[in-house]
C-alpha cells in the first residue's frame, strides 16, 4: 500500500500565491517561491500550483515561476491551470514541473487527457474535478474555476477521464472549499471506490482528524490543503504526528 500524502495547495494570481473561500473572496497568502520552499522543509509530500487566471498569453510567465520555484524544492509538484494544449505540457514539464494538472481544458476536449497520457505517461497527467453537491443535480461537475455546472455526474466523469489515461484525480468539492468543516467523505469516497488511481481530497480542511478522517473513512490517497498552511494554524510536521497516532501509513 502506497504511503498517504500530505499536499499544500498555491493558487497563484499575478505571480502570488492566493486563497479564497468557495472560490470567491480572494486574498493575498504570500510568495510562492518562499512558501514551496517552507513547505518542503516542513515535510510536505508534494505541491500543487494551479495558475487560477491563467490564459495561453500569460503561460510563459507562469513557466517562468514555475522555473524559480524548481529550483528552490526537492520534492515533487503538479502545476495546472490554462493548459489546453501538448506544447503546455511540454513547456511545464521542461520548466521542471513533474506533473500537470488539467480541468476546464478537458471538459472542453476529453481526448486531451488521451493525448497527454500518450505523450508523458498517465503518471503526469492529474485531472482536476471541481464538484458541487445541490439537492436538484447531485453531485456535479463544475468548469472555468467553477462558475459554469456541466452535464457531467461527478463519478461518471471521473471513470471517464482515468479510462482515457488520468493518473490521479484531484478532487475538490466547492461546498467544503475554505470552510474548515471537513473533507466531503461521500463524495471523495465514492470517487476512491469508483477509480483505480490515487485520488487527491480537497476543499474543508480545518483540523488534524479531518485529514485522518478523510484516509480513514474515504480511502483517499493524498490530502491537500491551503490556508490552513499557508497561514501556519496546522504544521505539518505536528499533523504526520497525530497521523502516525491514527494509524496512518505516512512519510515523517
Amino acid at each position: 500500500m502506497l504511503t498517504k500524502r500530505i499536499v499544500p495547495c498555491l493558487d497563484i494570481k499575478n505571480g502570488r500565491c492566493v486563497k479564497g473561500i468557495q472560490f470567491e473572496n480572494i486574498r493575498d497568502a504570500g510568495d510562492p517561491v518562499q512558501l514551496a520552499a517552507w513547505y518542503a522543509e516542513q515535510g510536505a509530500d508534494e505541491l500543487v500550483f494551479l495558475d487560477i487566471t491563467a490564459t495561453n498569453e500569460e503561460r510563459k510567465t507562469f513557466a517562468a515561476l514555475v522555473r524559480d520555484i524548481a529550483r528552490h524544492i526537492d520534492i515533487p509538484f503538479t502545476v495546472g491551470g490554462g493548459i489546453g494544449a501538448v506544447a503546455d505540457v511540454e513547456l511545464l514539464l521542461q520548466a521542471g514541473a513533474d506533473k500537470v494538472s488539467v480541468n476546464s481544458s478537458a471538459i472542453r476536449h476529453p481526448q486531451l487527457v488521451e493525448e497527454l497520457a500518450n505523450r508523458f505517461g498517465s503518471q503526469c497527467v492529474t485531472v482536476a474535478i471541481d464538484t458541487k453537491y445541490t439537492e436538484l443535480t447531485g453531485w456535479k461537475v463544475y468548469s472555468r474555476a467553477g462558475t459554469v455546472e456541466t452535464e457531467h455526474a461527478t463519478i461518471d466523469w471521473a471513470k471517464r477521464v482515468t479510462e482515457l489515461g488520468a493518473g490521479e484525480i484531484l478532487l475538490t468539492s466547492m461546498n467544503n472549499d475554505g470552510t474548515k468543516a471537513g473533507f466531503a467523505l461521500d463524495i471523495t469516497g465514492e470517487v476512491a471506490r469508483a477509480v483505480s488511481v490515487p485520488v487527491i481530497a480537497s476543499g474543508g480542511a480545518g483540523t488534524m482528524q479531518h485529514f485522518a478522517d478523510v484516509f480513514h473513512q474515504a480511502s483517499a490517497d493524498a490530502a491537500l490543503a491551503a490556508s490552513l498552511f499557508h497561514f501556519r494554524e496546522l504544521e505539518i510536521p505536528v499533523l504526520k504526528g497525530f497521523l502516525k497516532e491514527q494509524g496512518v501509513d505516512i512519510r515523517i
